[in-house]
């Protein structure tokens, strides 16, 4: 019941709004209103039945936090699924974890203190798995937080896990295909190798962490056979490798020289490009003497002493001999190349074709050290000591032994290992491998099937690395994984590749309860060639292959949910970051292209690095970025999330964070768009009040708009949702955001700003049509744009919509229940638009005026002129007049013309130098005489073709600008240029308009003074006004009553000192009003009383 005793519900139902805003704080509600009604499920609930859009999402490791990394890609995928939920889709969410694999043990071994493989077995593969299964969700919880906390709708009690069972045997279906398939096969290659994990790692792997670093550069000797006092001088960074050299490169279409080093006595064979290099070893050339010049090819065949006995034997079968290959390069070194194959990739395949070495069963490929990285006892001399370590014994031996020709240190880029962070080294293991150079073909057409963006990705970096695809090593010697299902027999003839729990079940006659080594490793099968019992290998797979099958192993396929599976893949939409185009977009497509020939995602969006502000790579040791966790509770999620999709890194560049982006997004938008809002409600109570009549939207929906500036704000509203729409379905959000801000900037700096009295109906002689237009209008632009928004900013969007809701006739629990509208093509008037595009044009360059002439904005001007040729733009500038003079404080004229002679301005050619130059040499004199002469006709033809023939020569518009140029002497005439155009402001100020200015500021004041005591605008007061050093400021309130009353509205003015009871008093102060000279004689007393006695 209402106060007066009557029935009636009220008139105005929202709730008021406060002055002051803490967008944290009201987010942290949001949330707790979101779990109370448990919104995202409820979501999910009422787009049941409608078409699927389809999601996946990368699985992250959870045993660290979430960085901003994780959070820029999941603001994205937010983004995108929400405003696929609210165009009409049903969109499942579900989180995934990444639970195998060398994160996780690393974790492990640094928690236990194991240093090598022999601790593991000791351990035991069982208590080892057991300690990484406990540590695998670690951080779930915090994830979960955080994630929530950042407004990221995602099912986290649905999840998928790669350790799961069901997931698990998945993977050995989607391996046990490709087998079928004839894709995979046991080689023997140089892979890249991880002694701090023990295992070889994907090519992919190694550019994940590369790093300068200081490496011994040495250079040494090795002796010909037929003549020892010949000595070919190598060259290498891994001494390392010296024990197991087996060969020497040369290029064979090179020019190498054996020269006499006189110094030494010495006879060398180098090639003669690195002879006479700047970093020669031999700079002084009078120091040499040139015996014989060769071609790389005549050097081939010839034998050398080895460095090293270890292997000498091997000397029968075709080593330590020189051969030819053309990836010598001439870059560094020597131009002979040293060949351990059993630590290049390069030397391997070279020593193969040249017969050091063979491959096959029998094959020996020297390789002699252990898992961690230390040598065997088949190099004696350096068992037991770690390979880097053993750099410098192996260069003191070569030295007392005459072989070391010289030793420096050279930085350069190295690979190091993801995961534990040491040096990466090249050797030869025995490894499974999916041949995906056999399928390259495909890959590369399906993903032409696929949209990036941004393209250049798709096109460039992706397509590159696709087109130089090598097989892919899927089997690491580790522990906690999912263990490849094949068993083979002790000879390796016989192989069995499970792809099922049910098949190794039926095989072996054991149940299977899990499927990791623990529990699987001690199963057999009977040979059916009479072979005794396959045992399964002892590798487990990459996570990455696991990664790369959550497509299906995250739905148990085709085990369970084949249909769902069918109707679900490809994914409409994936998103990660630059660094996955060698990782998991790669490996999705390997096995989509090797199971389906499909990629298995139709829609991507890659996002670039976030550093940190100085550029350098984020890192917590060196604490160079904020905690996220801080930023958002100090300035939002909402903000952060806006921050980051309006930044170059979702065009896959590189974002330098800064936490003072993430507080202008507060400022200049967040905050804006709040006043707008709080001003509506504000407008709505008034309006309300004082009519006596209910505002809702049935009433705004009904309502006439005529006015130019309400049509526009419904104009823009519309035009914002079409581009927003377009923009989304081609998933380009950083051509979104902009938009939104620009829309933002409308609503709150233009259109609220220049209509806030005729929203507030104080416009001299409105109409009560015209007030309801104004708020209709608003109200529309207000609801229209936090749906849209209701993706991008989730927090903000659902506190204003939960109050403007209130005005609705149907209404959501939530905004993210609501469908975004779509545009409406007859409110859309792109002329309008045009036109006050045009007005706000000249009102920024004005204001721009203004503030260069120390003219407050207060204070009117007199005159303002607007000089064009265009005649649309004149057009639309007259049409505009009232809103432009209000704007700029135009007391008397605005005109606006294309008769720009009679105020002194021209056209006026200037011919991009640069271009005409380079085009015409030594005609550019004439050609310039020519623009010179251009008529003022000529040049606005010029304007409206684009192009003029000058000297017989076709100029474009290109080559030539035209511009607009105030050359009057008139020192009270300032200009500026606008639109091809120029502006000119009359500066002189007469007494009138200063006397305006005086009123002016101390109206503001009032308004000021009320804001800071707190009061609303329904709180009736009176105000006193006098002048406190002189009478002339009175006399000067007085003269301009009406004007000042206009200003202050509602309230009762006395232009006096006041003479009332201090319980009475609200507020007092002074200011001195005269902001162009601060003459004290214009210092203004404010007193502010109760208009109705206070107790």
């Amino acid at each position: 019941m209402s106060q007066d005793g009557n029935d009636k519900p009220p008139l105005f139902l929202m709730d008021d709004v406060e002055g002051s805003i803490n967008f944290a704080k009201e987010e942290e509600k949001v949330s707790e209103y979101w779990r109370k009604i448990d919104a995202f499920r409820t979501s999910l609930k009422k787009s049941e039945g409608k078409k699927e859009f389809s999601f996946y999402d990368g699985p992250p490791f959870a045993t660290g936090l979430p960085h901003y990394g994780h959070i820029l890609a999941g603001t994205i995928k937010d983004t995108v699924t929400r405003f696929a939920h609210q165009t009409g889709h049903h969109v499942t969410r579900r989180a995934g974890w990444d639970t195998h694999g060398l994160p996780i043990e690393f974790e492990i071994e640094k928690e236990l203190g194991i240093k090598s493989k022999d601790e593991i077995m000791k351990l035991g593969i069982k208590k080892y798995n057991e300690h990484c299964r406990s540590i695998v969700m670690r951080y779930s919880s915090e994830w979960e937080k955080i994630i929530f906390r950042l407004g990221r709708w995602i099912d986290f009690e649905n999840d998928y896990k790669t350790m799961d069972i069901s997931f698990m045997e998945s993977v050995w279906w989607v391996f046990k295909q490709l087998h079928d398939k004839g894709l995979v096969y046991r080689g023997v290659k140089v892979m890249p190798y991880s002694t701090g994990c023990t295992t070889p790692l994907s090519n992919f792997e190694v550019s994940q962490n590369y790093k300068d670093v200081y490496d011994p550069s040495i250079f040494i000797t090795l002796p010909l056979d037929e003549d020892p006092e010949i000595e070919l001088v190598a060259w290498t960074t891994t001494p390392w490798t010296l024990p197991s050299n087996l060969g020497l490169c040369v290029h064979p279409e090179f020019d190498y020289v054996l020269f006499l080093d006189k110094k030494k006595n010495k006879k060398y064979i180098v090639a003669e490009v690195r002879l006479n290099a700047k970093d020669s070893l031999w700079k002084n050339k009078e120091e040499i003497e040139i015996i014989k010049k060769m071609k790389g090819e005549e050097l081939k065949g010839k034998t050398y002493k080895p460095l090293f006995d270890y292997f000498k034997d091997m000397k029968e079968q075709g080593a330590f001999k020189v051969v030819c290959d053309t990836y010598v390069t001439s870059e560094s070194g020597t131009g002979i190349v040293h060949q351990a194959p059993g630590f290049g990739e390069d030397d391997y395949r070279v020593c193969v074709t040249n017969g050091i070495i063979k491959t096959g069963k029998d094959s020996f490929v020297p390789c002699p050290i252990d898992a961690n990285g230390n040598f065997t006892s088949e190099v004696p001399d350096y068992q037991g000591l770690y390979i880097k370590d053993a750099d410098k014994k192996i260069m003191e031996d070569l030295k007392e032994r005459g072989r070391l020709l010289k030793k420096e240190s050279i930085v350069h880029s190295y690979p190091f290992c993801w995961r534990s962070d040491t040096p990466l080294i090249y050797r030869t293991v025995t490894s499974w491998f999916v041949e995906v150079t056999k399928i390259k073909e495909q890959l590369l057409k399906n993903n032409d099937q696929s949209y990036w963006v941004p393209s250049f990705v798709k096109d460039g970096r992706f397509a590159n690395w696709l087109k130089d695809a090598r097989d892919w090593c899927v089997s690491r010697s580790r522990y906690w994984g999912t263990p490849i299902p094949i068993f083979i027999s002790d000879d390796g003839e016989e192989m069995v590749v499970v792809g099922s729990i049910a098949e190794l079940e039926e095989l072996s006659g054991e149940k299977i309860h899990d499927l990791h080594r623990e529990n699987i490793d001690h199963i057999q099968i009977p040979s059916k060639q009479g072979k005794g019992m396959l045992k399964r290998i002892e590798d487990v797979f990459d996570c990455w292959f696991e990664s790369g099958s959550m497509p299906y192993a995250q739905n148990h396929y085709p085990f369970e949910k084949k249909e769902l599976f069918e109707q679900t893949f490809p994914a409409d939409f994936i998103a990660e970051g630059l660094d996955q185009t060698r990782g998991w977009f790669y490996t999705l497509l390997v096995l989509g292209t090797a199971l389906f020939d499909k990629c298995p995602f139709k829609n991507v969006i890659v996002n670039g690095l976030v550093l940190a502000e100085d550029g350098s790579k984020m890192s917590k040791s060196k604490k160079n970025y904020p905690d996220p966790k801080l930023v958002i509770d100090k300035h939002g999620a909402d903000a952060l999330r806006l921050y980051l999709i309006n930044s170059p890194v979702v065009r896959a560049e590189p974002l330098k964070f800064k936490e003072e982006g993430v507080f202008d997004v507060v400022k200049e938008i967040l905050l804006q768009w709040y006043n707008a809002y709080r001003f509506f409600v504000q407008s709505v109570k008034r309006y309300v009040n004082e009519t006596g009549e209910p505002f809702n939207s049935e009433v705004a929906n009904n309502a006439k708009l005529e006015n130019i500036m309400d049509k526009w704000i419904i104009s823009s509203s519309n035009s914002l949702l079409k581009s927003i729409k377009e923009e989304m379905g081609l998933y380009r959000l950083y051509n979104v955001t902009p938009r939104l801000e620009q829309f933002i900037d409308h609503l709150t700096h233009w259109y609220v700003k220049m209509n806030n009295k005729r929203l507030k109906g104080e416009q001299k002689g409105q109409t009560k049509e015209d007030r309801l237009g104004a708020l209709s209008a608003l109200f529309i632009a207000l609801y229209n744009c936090v749906r849209v928004m209701a993706p991008f900013t989730p927090f903000i969007t659902e506190m204003m919509y939960q109050n403007l809701k209130k005005l609705l006739t149907n209404s959501e629990d939530s905004v993210h229940y609501e469908m975004i509208p779509d545009h409406d093509e007859s409110k859309i008037d792109l002329e309008i638009e045009r036109t006050i595009e045009a007005m706000q044009s000249v009102v920024k360059i004005g204001r721009t005026m203004r503030i260069k002439k120390n003219i407050p904005s207060r204070t009117p001007i007199s005159e303002f002129v607007v000089c064009n040729v265009d005649e649309d733009f004149v057009r639309r500038v007259q049409s505009m007049d009232y809103f432009i003079k209000k704007e700029l404080n135009i007391h008397r004229k605005l005109i606006a013309t294309t008769d720009i002679h009679s105020y002194s301005v021209k056209l006026e050619a200037v011919p991009n130098m640069k271009l005409l130059g380079s085009r015409f040499a030594k005609k550019f004199r004439e050609v310039k005489k020519a623009i010179d002469a251009l008529s003022h006709e000529q040049l606005l033809q010029f304007m409206k073709e684009g192009e003029v023939t000058l000297c017989g020569e076709k100029i474009t518009s290109e080559e030539l600008v035209i511009v607009s140029k105030f050359v009057g002497k008139e020192p009270h005439y300032h200009s500026g240029e606008c639109c091809n155009g120029t502006l000119i402001l009359n500066t002189t100020l007469d007494d009138e308009l200063k006397e305006l200015g005086f009123c002016r500021e101390t109206t503001s004041k009032v308004q000021q003074l009320r804001k800071e005591a707190g009061l609303q605008f329904e709180d009736k007061v009176i105000v006193y006004l006098s002048g406190k050093n002189s009478s002339d400021m009175t006399n000067v309130l007085i003269n301009h009553k009406s004007t000042v009353t206009q200003h202050l509205k509602g309230m009762e003015v006395f232009f006096e000192k006041p003479n009332v009871d201090e319980k009475q008093v609200i507020i007092t102060s002074e200011m001195n009003v005269d902001r162009l000279t601060q003459d004290t004689k214009y210092v203004v007393d404010f007193t502010l009383v109760w208009a109705e006695k206070k107790n």
